[in-house]
């Protein structure tokens, strides 16, 4: 590594030197290492990177383009984490010391609604203000030897690309290098619902702030934060309606801002905003199928996005930075270091993406949250991205959490999942539940020894309520030739058997049975012989709202005819009369997954042109004649519940406001829960998976309709299932592949939270195994003295 005084005589040798972008242009030098590199963006992520670069090697060429003036920029304050810092500590200990002396840093979050502040602290953040975090990369630029031209647009990407080694697109949001190879990188750029202004204020708040104001024209929230000792970052928001009917858009900026700052005159101690530039706007969230195109490579905002309620923007760039000079230092070839960058960084982004998603959402769905009691408000606030959850904000702030757990009614010393929750007349002892998992190993529809292992084990395991697979209500309406069913009496018996078994070994452990039929996806088959591929032989006729295959090579199903519709439902009742006969404890209609009573309500696969096909109120009506003949035989005292999906990840079909409304219908109609999935219905569906994806659909039904549900999804930890319970997005739980991989997940989430209350009862057998095992030594001597060499 070259001293500082030898890179100074290199930086005056290569400035001397600077050859003009499109003067006498050269040919890249070789694809290995990239010595002439060209950067379109001055923004924080590209002069982070060209200093990098030029750091890591003084006799490259590095030229970057910003089309702004120097000292122009637009925002204010720029938030970084710890995480960002340590890597530009390790990576150029010059920018992160002039970082270091100008960071103003605090811990705490001031949440205020219906004017009264909860406070939360613990959090750590470090700001500063844009224009000095610019000026410290262009001094550190300048002293490394970068090229740096202001007010001057960059070459075309193609002249750049023929000319330099390496080009970096750093140019933003509305990248002209992304759209002139948009072929390759496949961008998607979705606009959302809420419209934003960046504003500041000449004072420092003493935490960051978020405000709730309720006008007579709706909702807006300010997000606020410092980021100097006299300086705060000052977002108001609001969602495109609010924002038009309180009449922001025939404002003048001069007159937004007023108008903003006595809204928020409690927030800002009656002190003015100012602005800079600022406009109203609407985010715009980025993503790139792929990031690199030969030697051009997209970096920051034009390659992804990130809401800024969860302060990402920055972070995100200089993070690619850091990550795009190490992979050119430590793979041999251009082309092997871009595909290690964008290996390297797209899951970073994906999960941040998903947790800004969520953030947005949340806030574009904040009148949903108003009446929620307010220390739940707060703490919902707190956790709408889930980075935040039950259990690192119980370690944050210990004092806080404990007063959200005493007003939601946890006993002291129980986690919000071992609180008992009421159905009917059903008290569950917790908020766990078994989702239904179809295990395809019965024997002409009737369940055998495996299914009492399988369920009792799970039963023994702890959770509040363990659900069948989905249980055939007829032969034809089996998915598979070992899908269980109640449509006899041998099956009817099998499953009292089951059920006693539950009721007598674990007591207070409840057991629900799904009733459904297979609709257009049955006969199929075994789910590891080829899923939902029809069967090789002895095929049944599938039938099916309309005549339409589920994917190429299915069957063709046949359109149920006004006769059959009867006889089905004469079927789910029959079914249900010998569940209750059986003893179970729930019944859960399956109205989800594309079978067949959720083939009637998408539009997608419900075409018919009679009363049960068009509207969604006429697609809802078979199935809720269906619930209706259930509920008439079902036990008034016992619980029905309706499981749904509440879109189909398509273009077409149910939309999270069809969901919305199809929950309303089946409460009014007496559902006492809806267990809320997703997709499923059309084979061409496109799922945006990711930790508790599904939770917001639930989320939404359970503030609009009034009515418990129950979140499913890739919930996998009981850290998740207590932030979800605690934040009142859900009432119950419900979790499958966690209980395949440890059939006690609930008792072992309680030995691990130190819980020995009712909510999760150890069987008298398994009392020794409440306590984790010790895995190896603990109490060896710690080292004392660290011993150098010899004298």
């Amino acid at each position: 590594m070259p001293t500082q005084g030898a890179r100074g005589s290199a930086d005056m040798r290569l400035r001397r030197g600077a050859r003009p972008a499109t003067t006498n242009p050269q040919p890249p030098a070789n694809n290995n290492h990239p010595q002439r590199i060209a950067i379109t963006g001055g923004g924080p992520g590209g002069l982070y990177a060209a200093a990098l670069l030029k750091r890591r090697d003084p006799t490259r060429d590095i030229t970057v383009w910003e089309r702004n003036a120097p000292q122009d920029t637009f925002g204010f304050g720029v938030v970084l984490s710890d995480e960002t810092l340590g890597g530009i500590e390790h990576a150029d200990p010059v920018v992160y010391a002039a970082l270091q002396k100008d960071f103003t840093r605090w811990d705490d979050i001031d949440i205020v609604h219906r004017g009264v502040k909860h406070t939360s602290g613990g959090h750590g953040f470090a700001a500063l203000g844009r224009k000095r975090l610019l000026q410290i990369l262009h001094d550190r630029c300048r002293d490394l030897g970068v090229a740096l031209r202001f007010r001057e647009h960059a070459p075309q990407a193609d002249t750049l690309a023929a000319t330099y080694d390496l080009v970096i697109a750093a140019d933003g949001v509305h990248s002209t290098t992304r759209a002139t190879y948009a072929d390759t990188f496949r961008p998607s750029v979705t606009s959302h619902r809420c419209r934003y202004i960046w504003l500041a204020a000449d004072f420092a708040f003493d935490a960051f702030r978020f405000e709730i104001a309720e006008t007579e024209h709706g909702v807006m929230q300010l997000h606020g934060y410092p980021y100097a000792a006299d300086a705060s970052t000052v977002i108001v928001e609001m969602r495109e309606e609010v924002w038009r009917a309180a009449g922001f858009d025939e404002l003048t900026e001069s007159e937004s801002i007023a108008r903003c700052a006595k809204i928020f005159a409690d927030a800002l101690g009656g002190r003015p905003l100012r602005s800079n530039n600022s406009a109203w706007t609407t985010f715009r969230t980025v993503v790139n199928d792929r990031w690199s195109h030969g030697n051009v490579v997209l970096l920051g905002d034009a390659a992804h996005t990130a809401h800024f309620s969860i302060g990402s923007g920055t972070k995100l760039a200089v993070e690619d930075a850091l990550a795009l000079a190490a992979c050119l230092e430590e793979q041999p070839s251009l082309d092997r270091a871009l595909a290690a960058y964008e290996e390297e960084r797209k899951p970073v982004v994906a999960s941040t993406q998903r947790a800004a998603r969520a953030s947005l959402e949340w806030f574009e769905n904040l009148a949903l949250y108003l009446d929620q009691p307010p220390l739940q408000f707060a703490f919902n606030l707190l956790t709408r991205s889930r980075r935040v959850t039950h259990d690192n904000l119980r370690l944050r702030d210990a004092r806080f959490t404990a007063s959200v757990e005493q007003e939601f009614g946890c006993p002291p010393g129980t986690p919000p999942m071992f609180t008992p929750f009421r159905l009917r007349g059903l008290t569950l002892r917790n908020r766990v539940v078994v989702s239904p998992m179809d295990m395809y190993s019965a024997v002409d529809g009737v369940p055998g020894d495996f299914h009492l292992v399988h369920l009792g084990a799970r039963a023994l395991g702890g959770a509040g309520l363990v659900m069948t697979e989905m249980v055939c209500v007829s032969p034809e309406g089996r998915i598979t030739p070992g899908c269980a069913g109640l449509y006899d009496g041998r099956q009817a018996a099998a499953w009292k058997r089951i059920v006693s078994f539950v009721h007598a070994q674990s007591p207070g452990t409840a057991i629900g049975v799904q009733l459904g039929h297979s609709g257009r996806k049955g006969s199929t088959k075994l789910m590891w012989e080829g899923m939902d591929e029809p069967l090789t032989d002895g095929n049944w006729p599938v039938l099916a709202p309309s005549p339409l295959p589920y994917k190429p090579g299915s069957q063709v199903p046949r359109e149920l005819s006004r006769a059959q519709l009867t006889d089905i439902r004469q079927q789910f009742t029959g079914a249900a009369v010998r569940a209750a006969r059986a003893g179970f404890d729930l019944l859960e209609l399956h109205c989800a997954h594309g079978y067949l009573l959720s083939g009637f309500l998408s539009p997608l696969t419900n075409r018919r042109t009679d009363a049960y096909g068009g509207s969604l109120d006429k697609r809802l009506r078979f199935p809720l004649e269906v619930f209706d003949t259930v509920r008439e035989v079902w036990p008034a005292e016992r619980p029905l519940t309706v499981r749904i999906s509440a879109t189909d990840w398509a273009d077409g079909g149910t939309t999270a406001e069809d969901a919305v409304e199809i929950a309303r219908a089946f409460t009014a109609h007496g559902a006492d829960a809806i267990d809320v999935s997703t997709g499923q219905v059309v084979a061409e569906e496109r799922p945006e998976f990711g930790r508790s994806y599904q939770t917001p659909y639930a989320d939404r039904i359970r503030q609009e309709v009034g009515v418990p549900v129950i979140a499913v999804g890739a919930i996998s930890s009981w850290d998740d299932v207590n932030s979800l319970i605690l934040a009142g997005r859900t009432d119950l739980c419900a979790l499958a592949r966690p209980h395949l991989y440890d059939p006690h997940w609930t008792l072992h989430a309680a030995a691990e939270q130190g819980y020995t209350g009712p909510g999760a009862v150890w069987p008298t057998p398994y009392r020794a195994g409440s306590r984790r095992p010790q895995t190896g030594r603990t109490d060896a001597p710690k080292p004392r003295l660290a011993l150098g060499g010899g004298r």
